[in-house]
């Protein structure tokens, strides 16, 4: 008869799993001779808070949840970044850890925290696994909470001796098609009568909106009702395809030049944002524009986002009925077309600057012709983060990944390693600055041996940049923010990748090149020079800024 862990394993193989990423200890033995003798691939990490990036970002690619296996205690402690990660991100996500016999306790409280009392604000759901005989019934609901909109991680404790205890004949449960709610009727009609009704309506799609089975829809959606629209930084790439509607990024919460058309706008159609996302505009309690909702669920009402109306259901189907209803009936505001050559050209000021160490500007530029239209850019957390969601233009869904939920250091290499993973055919790149590659750099030995083709680009400032640099804004002096780092070259070819490093502004495009056509895993040292952020960010948007309130 089966053991509590080969019926887990028959069940996630039931749920089409093929990989599994952690670090596992000896209380998952079962599970992993189980899985020794399976399909699925166990992904070794080399920390278990990479193994959980790795799982919430294949989560977020495929809209699968991806699945992580830590040990009791410490182990499944370090899943906590992660499961934040993906709850506030909205990735699907199964954690799996392990947890001392609950039968007996011959080793006392030896390693035991509560791990289900510490996973309860981080997840959609965390229990205990305490009958080999409900295993398939507690897999399947797991998959099917993290995959419910809104998606995110599940947590699934297995003690050892019930991993070792036999199961009997417990079938696994059929998966079955989950069709999700559709908006009536009458609220379409509501915001149809709005969007007609205004005079300068604009879209803004953000991280809900931003989902794999979403692209064709959304994209059909900007296609036929022809309305302008902006992104926020999670929203940004969910339509495919070049447009002439597209007005920009909402990097900043405001004074930047996409809030230009934002405060022109008199109707905001927001589809799928979500108020985890620093915010894109701050709404008005009095003046502004209105704003429509739609989303899978209810707006979360805050200080800075309470919409006027609201269409609730499937976003995928609401924006198919809304272009039905919307199609042929619409011309974009020639006032906000007309803003947005200005807009983009502003963004592309000084890309091409030959200045050395190298501008952000002129990074994104580069990064941006060596990367195929469906190349893959994954970013860590950073001050470079807010010049990449400016300025770098998405043509294919997915193909810039950053977080601006949680906003993580640490994640950008191992979601680089996924996103290689995944797509074996596209050129995949990591942008990691010094301070966030070195709390999971013991990856890249992960990366070297499962073979990836990976490309990954370290900007390198010797200091937490954005928090050093908010120093400066608000005039602090500058003190704790600067450290050491080891020769990265030589630091990437210890674990047996290549690796160069760039000192000149025109080399950047041929060694990253020469690091994709040489295949493998290709680190490319690159000194960065942040001072673009006090001109652009702080002295020319604060100009406009106050130049605006004198008009």
């Amino acid at each position: 008869m089966p053991k509590g862990s080969e019926l887990l394993v028959a069940a996630l193989e039931n749920e089409g799993v093929d990989r599994i990423f952690g670090v596992p200890g000896e209380e998952n033995l079962d599970v992993v001779e189980a899985l020794r003798q399976s399909r699925i691939e166990l992904v070794l990490t080399r920390h278990e808070q990479a193994a959980a990036f790795m799982a919430a970002t294949q989560g977020r690619l495929t809209g699968r949840p991806g699945v992580c296996i830590s040990t009791l205690g410490p182990g499944a402690l370090n899943f906590s970044t992660g499961a934040a990660y993906a709850h506030l991100g909205a990735m699907p996500m199964i954690m799996i850890t392990g947890q001392k016999a609950i039968m007996t306790a011959k080793q006392a409280r030896f390693q035991i925290v509560d791990v289900i009392a510490s996973m309860k604000p981080l997840t959609k759901m965390t229990r205990q696994i305490v009958s080999p005989a409900s295993i398939p019934t507690v897999v399947r609901d797991a998959f099917r909470v993290a995959m419910e909109e809104r998606p995110g991680p599940v947590h699934l404790e297995l003690p050892e001796d019930v991993a070792g205890e036999e199961a009997g004949d417990v079938p696994v449960i059929a998966l079955h098609p989950i069709d999700r709610p559709v908006a009536p009727a009458a609220a379409l009609d509501r915001a149809v009568a709005l969007i007609l009704a205004a005079e300068r309506p604009l879209v803004m799609i953000g991280a809900g909106g931003n989902r794999p089975r979403l692209v064709e829809a959304l994209s059909a959606f900007v296609r036929r009702a022809r309305l302008p629209f902006f992104n926020t930084q999670m929203g940004k790439g969910a339509v495919t395809g070049g447009s002439n509607l597209y007005m920009g990024t909402a990097a900043l919460s405001e004074r930047d030049y996409v809030h230009e058309a934002i405060n022109q706008a008199d109707l905001i159609i927001s589809i799928g944002h979500d108020t985890v996302e620093k915010p894109p505009f701050l709404m008005k309690s009095d003046g502004g524009p209105k704003v429509i909702h739609i989303g899978y669920v209810s707006a979360s009402v805050e200080e800075v986002f309470h919409p006027d109306a609201e269409v609730i259901g499937d976003i995928g189907a609401t924006v198919t009925a809304l272009a039905d209803r919307l199609g042929g009936k619409l011309d974009p505001n020639p006032g906000l077309l007309a803003l947005r050559q200005a807009i983009l050209e502003r963004l592309n000021d000084r890309a091409e600057e030959d200045r050395f160490p190298i501008t952000p500007q002129r990074i994104v530029h580069d990064v941006r012709a060596v990367m195929p239209e469906d190349g893959i850019v994954c970013l860590d957390n950073g001050m470079y983060k807010i010049w990449f969601a400016r300025n770098y233009r998405t043509h294919v869904a997915n193909t810039l990944l950053l977080d601006n939920a949680l906003a993580t250091m640490g994640a950008g290499l191992p979601s680089a390693m996924m996103a290689a993973m995944l797509h074996l055919d596209r050129r995949v790149m990591a942008v990691c600055g010094d301070g966030g590659f070195m709390m999971n750099s013991q990856e890249m030995e992960t990366a070297v041996r499962l073979g990836l083709n990976l490309v990954v680009v370290i900007l390198r400032d010797s200091a937490y940049g954005m928090i050093r640099w908010k120093q400066a804004v608000d005039k602090f002096p500058d003190f704790g923010l600067t450290f050491g780092n080891p020769d990265f070259v030589r630091y990437a070819e210890s674990y047996g990748a290549k690796a160069s490093r760039v000192d000149a502004v025109e080399a950047l495009v041929p060694t990253l090149e020469a690091a994709f056509r040489g295949g493998g895993v290709h680190l490319v040292d690159v000194p960065i020079d942040y001072s673009e952020n006090t001109r652009v960010l702080v002295e020319e948007l604060g100009t406009r800024a106050a130049m605006a309130e004198l008009k």
